[in-house]
Formats: C-alpha cells, structure tokens, sequence
C-alpha cells in the first residue's frame, strides 16, 4: 500500500493491478470521503476515474469497462 498527498488530502492506494498496458488502481481519501477506481492505458494514453461506492469498489476495480458511462 502507499500513500501519495493531492490537494492535501492522503490518498491511499489500496489495490492496484496491470494487463497488456492497462493499469488499475483502487484509491481512497479518508479527509474527503472519497472511494474511485481509476484506470490508465497505457497503450492509447486515455485514463479515467470511476468513483465507487465501497459495497461496488471490488467489481469496479475488477470490471472496470462495464462500469464505464455508469453511476456506482
């Protein structure tokens, strides 16, 4: 686990994975309450953040495509 400062707020990596240029990262920020999945590919350069709610966090994390366009 590690932990990084953004606006003053810790954020804490919780769970990270990679495939064929694509990374995965399960974040969270206590001060702001915060639970996202962002997602960065690595081969297109696009990335984006899925914001999570902690009963949906594992299967955005794990499936994050399906989720794409969806509120969690």
């Amino acid at each position: 686990m590690s932990t990084v400062t953004r606006a003053l707020h810790p954020v804490r990596e919780l769970d990270s994975r990679e495939s064929d240029g694509i990374v995965v990262t399960l974040l969270w920020s206590p001060a702001a309450a915060r639970l996202w999945v962002r997602v960065d590919d690595g081969r297109s350069g696009a990335s984006f953040d899925l914001e999570a709610r902690p009963d949906s966090a594992l299967d955005i994390f794990h499936h994050p495509y399906s989720y794409l366009g969806l509120a969690a």
